[in-house]
């Protein structure tokens, strides 16, 4: 197949290109660089430098490329700076995600494969989470993922878009082979602070509440490796291009979680070097657990996580930051 990867110079888009050509496919990357990384990227793999809200770069690529399928992981992903500045996020977000599926219907029903999250659902007491659960998004950024699945839903409807929906938990971990990983410029995730805090660039890790009701107190989340991830999107979009997928959501996790304090034990581990610690109140809106069922995609499309003990993710982000502990700069 060929494949249209939107986004795909980003943490997850880079790693979903490689596996995907390691499964044989050809892939096209559509990217405006506000996040991604050229450098991310296989040499040989075309990279078209465009927006999704210029409508007609968009649909010009769909024409002249001609794909099979499409991954769409362009979006911005930070909670709180999504409660900042809203209205970029609904741009960005939505209004790109709505030229993007107006182009595909345009040109042709092209199959789609969409990057959603587990912050569509919101705080809930599933534990774990079915794909069923009740939305009910707490921030903007979750707001415009939902709003993102609804388009979906009814362009699948009015046009017959055939579509998978994966919704992520806790994404983590780097390539085994140590040359991408993440490399954001707002650092959120923990087991990225923490590689960082060893490395010495943030001065220590803060732990938001230690008296939630789990076994040592702090939260619980569900940590899915970026590679194990990628290949849930190789799944997705085989299935769609052999017809046995037309209209499905996924919840993509390992279907248990670790506490704060079990990661940072693990990168104490790793690292060889205690964390400096500190223990603050919690914070408003983080759940005890947040875990994902992730029974679906392993009935259905048979997704069988290959990284599930803890230490070994952790070492995989390790040997990323070690090596290159200001991403992909000099």
């Amino acid at each position: 197949m060929k494949i249209l990867v939107v986004g795909g110079a980003g943490y997850i888009g880079s790693h979903t290109v490689r596996q995907l050509r390691a499964a044989g496919h050809t892939v096209v990357v559509l990217d405006n660089l506000s996040s991604g990384h050229p450098e991310a990227l296989p040499g040989d793999v075309e990279l078209v430098r465009a927006d999704l809200l210029d409508a007609g770069a968009v649909k010009d690529t769909l024409i002249r490329t001609q794909p099979d399928a499409v991954i769409h992981f362009a979006a911005l992903i930070e909670v709180g700076e999504s409660m900042r500045a809203p209205a970029r996020y609904y741009r960005n977000n939505v209004v790109g995600s709505l030229n993007l599926l107006q182009a595909i219907v345009d040109t042709r029903k092209i199959p789609l494969v969409f990057s959603s999250t587990a912050a569509v659902y919101g705080t809930t007491d599933a534990v774990p989470i079915p794909e069923d659960a009740a939305m009910q998004p707490e921030s903007v950024y979750g707001e415009t993922k939902l709003m993102t699945e609804r388009m979906i839903h009814a362009f699948h409807t009015a046009h017959g878009l055939p579509y998978t929906i994966l919704r992520y938990f806790n994404v983590c971990g780097a390539s085994p082979a140590g040359d991408i990983g993440e490399a954001h410029a707002n650092q959120t995730h923990l087991i990225e602070l923490a590689c960082l805090t060893a490395l010495g660039q943030r001065e220590k890790m803060m732990i938001f509440g230690e008296d939630y009701p789990t076994p040592d107190g702090t939260c619980v989340r569900d940590y899915v490796h970026v590679q194990d991830l990628a290949d849930a999107h190789v799944l997705a979009v085989e299935a769609l291009g052999a017809g046995r997928q037309d209209a499905a959501t996924y919840n993509v996790g390992l279907g248990h979680g670790f506490s704060v304090k079990q990661v940072l034990d693990a990168v104490d581990a790793v690292t060889g070097t205690p964390l400096p610690r500190e223990i603050a109140p919690r914070r408003a809106g983080d759940p005890p657990r947040l875990v994902a069922d992730a029974t679906k995609i392993v009935q259905e499309l048979g997704f069988t996580p290959q990284f599930t003990d803890l230490q070994t993710i952790v070492q995989t982000a390790w040997d990323w930051h070690r090596e290159h502990p200001h991403g992909f700069r000099k």
